[in-house]
């Protein structure tokens, strides 16, 4: 499935990511510390998130052969102790019942399930 790797020097927080063979710079804001050289860790999650939401709904509405001329997601992640996400979804070509069909759709898309479901993760030192 997929694979990645991060390697952090002595730029301070700057960390520089490889996956699916793309090369991505991230960073913290200066108000942390950073350098603001990329997005921030969460900055990459909500990323994620929206890309696959965006990707599946156009895949879906190809599918059904709806007309879908744009989608825009925009998400944003709140709280401290109980974290949230909340995902607004921007739809322009379909009806009423397409959008809403589409919305019930990037419930269940790929990353939505993981994050929802939560994901083991076994660390091992090389």
């Amino acid at each position: 499935m997929a694979q990645g790797s991060a390697h952090i020097g002595k730029d301070r927080y700057r960390t520089e990511i490889v996956v699916g063979g793309h090369a991505i710079t991230a960073d913290e804001p200066e108000a942390l510390g950073g350098a603001n050289l990329g997005p921030a860790p969460y900055d990459l999650l909500l990323a994620a998130l929206g890309a696959c939401t965006a990707i599946t709904l156009r895949m879906y509405a190809e599918k059904k052969g709806w007309p879908l001329e744009s989608l825009d997601v925009a998400l944003r992640l709140s709280g401290k102790e109980e974290k949230r996400i909340d995902r607004t979804l921007a739809i322009v070509g379909l009806d009423a019942e397409q959008r809403a069909r589409l919305a019930d759709v990037a419930e269940r898309t790929p990353v939505t399930l993981t994050l929802k479901q939560g994901l083991p993760i076994a660390t091992t030192l090389a």
